[in-house]
């Protein structure tokens, strides 16, 4: 008797399990179709009121200038060809200003070789803190270009030090191995000319493995040998395509990549800067200036913009890939919790309301649920815990959601824009949509899963180093 008032309570526990990672799968690819639909909305109306945009450009010669800054660390292989494509960039008056943050390979020597740079003492007005800075130089050859050599202190604190050299009034922070088309800016830039209230704005990131580059350039797009990239492919067609394009509508975009984002200077300045105490820093100053702006009451607008590129080196083994997942999910958890009084304030609109709580459940505490799903639900079927019928519902829902959604992004990408446009590629990506449901997408949540339990326990993480596929590698003719 005892034993069967023991066992009742016991399956109804395991019913209740079934019942909470099954929903909780499909309230969050329920969602992330919502955002899906969004995206198509977004998407047509960004095409048709743009669909004139290789004519002649109405705000030809009342574009803002732009101040470029590419903080570089140890990036001595593909510095010079970065730079030597910013030069080339279609936009009417920008400066680059390179912040060496301390490099202790040849990136400094690789360009003051490549751009003859010289000593150039001018004042340095230090807006927002950073770290000591020992010398700025300007390049001979080029008079828009100019570099900044400091000690370390990390990105954030590297684009710190580029912002308070800048002279303009927009910046725009890129990676130092990726490269922009040749439109890149003059296409990210159009919402502040659109929309007064505009201060920040982000383009699409792609990656470049497999890609051919010459003169700085993109010249011909292909898929890369290396199966991981591949994947990573779908994975970025997932996040920009519609997740961001389906915020963009609602002002609540949470993300502008840290390799491609266009920011109102003076917006940055007064919240202080990127910080250096989280390894998210990108994501952390526009949950800030959300905070900020919406506690206020002050009209503002973040974009994101889907046909602005730029073309980045995607990471090859697992070990590279692992530490950049675990380095991306403890930022999102310091973004959220450093501004976590944006979440539900009576001010805070769709960006507090939805986009908060949903990163929260479905980004944030998703890894845990999926990974804590998928052990408990293999262990406890092979247990006799589950029933099989449970185990294959289970797993019909975690695997053809994410196969729709997957196969869905790569849609809306041939819809669109056709950056594949040779015969296979198209349909190579698709089987790739499909296969990395078996398999990769786990392991990216458990590694995801291993960043919140370092960010948990307070371990040490720092901006880490990429082995470098030679990509992104150009002709070395001088300028």
């Amino acid at each position: 008797m005892n034993t069967g008032l023991w066992m009742i309570p016991a399956n109804e526990w395991l019913a209740s399990l079934e019942w909470f990672f099954l929903s909780y799968f499909i309230l969050l690819n329920g969602g992330y179709i919502a955002l899906n639909l969004l995206s198509l909305v977004s998407l047509k109306r960004y095409i048709d009121r743009h669909s004139l945009d290789h004519l002649a450009q109405a705000h030809t010669g009342f574009d803002p200038p732009i101040s470029l800054l590419v903080p570089a660390y140890n990036e001595e292989a593909t510095i010079a060809a970065s730079v030597r494509s910013l030069l080339q960039l279609d936009y009417p008056e920008f400066e680059i200003v390179v912040i060496n943050d301390g490099s202790k390979d040849g990136t400094l020597a690789e360009l003051s070789r490549e751009f003859a740079l010289q000593p150039y003492p001018e004042a340095y007005r230090r807006r927002v803190p950073c770290r000591e800075i020992r010398a700025i130089y300007r390049s001979t050859r080029h008079a828009n270009l100019r570099v900044i050599d400091k000690a370390n202190g990390g990105k954030a604190d590297a684009l710190n030090a580029g912002i308070n050299a800048s002279r303009y009034p927009l910046f725009c922070a890129v990676d130092a191995d990726s490269i922009l088309q040749r439109d890149s800016l003059s296409k990210v830039v159009q919402p502040f000319l659109e929309d007064p209230r505009t201060i920040a704005t982000g383009g699409t990131i792609r990656i470049a493995n497999g890609c051919q580059i010459s003169g700085g350039f993109l010249a011909e797009v292909g898929l890369p040998k290396n199966l991981l990239a591949r994947f990573q492919i779908i994975e970025y067609l997932r996040a920009f395509l519609f997740g961001r394009l389906g915020w963009s509508p609602l002002n609540a975009v949470l993300i502008v990549s840290g390799a491609f984002g266009l920011f109102r200077k003076s917006e940055v300045v007064d919240a202080g800067g990127y910080r250096t105490d989280t390894v998210g820093e990108d994501m952390e100053l526009i949950v800030r200036l959300h905070r900020i702006n919406r506690l206020r009451g002050t009209p503002y607008r973040i974009t994101y913009v889907p046909d602005p590129i730029c073309w980045t080196e995607a990471p090859e083994t697992l070990k590279v890939l692992r530490s950049q997942r675990t380095r991306w999910q403890r930022g999102l958890a310091e973004s959220l919790t450093m501004n976590w009084r944006l979440l539900f304030h009576p001010r805070s609109g769709p960006v507090g309301w939805l986009a908060f709580p949903f990163f929260i459940l479905f980004e944030l505490l998703g890894p845990i649920v999926e990974v804590f799903g998928y052990v408990l639900m293999i262990v406890g079927t092979i247990l006799g815990m589950f029933s099989w019928q449970a185990f294959q519902t289970f797993m019909f829902v975690a695997l053809t959601f994410g196969m729709l959604l997957s196969v869905t992004a790569l849609l809306l990408e041939e819809m669109s824009f056709r950056l594949y446009p040779k015969q296979g590629q198209l349909a190579w990506l698709f089987l790739v949509a499909i296969a990395e449901n078996f398999g990769y997408r786990q392991l990216v949540a458990l590694w995801r899963l291993q960043g919140m339990l370092r960010w948990m326990v307070g371990a040490t993480q720092h901006w880490g180093e990429m082995t470098r596929a030679d990509t992104l590698r150009s002709d070395r003719t001088r300028p």
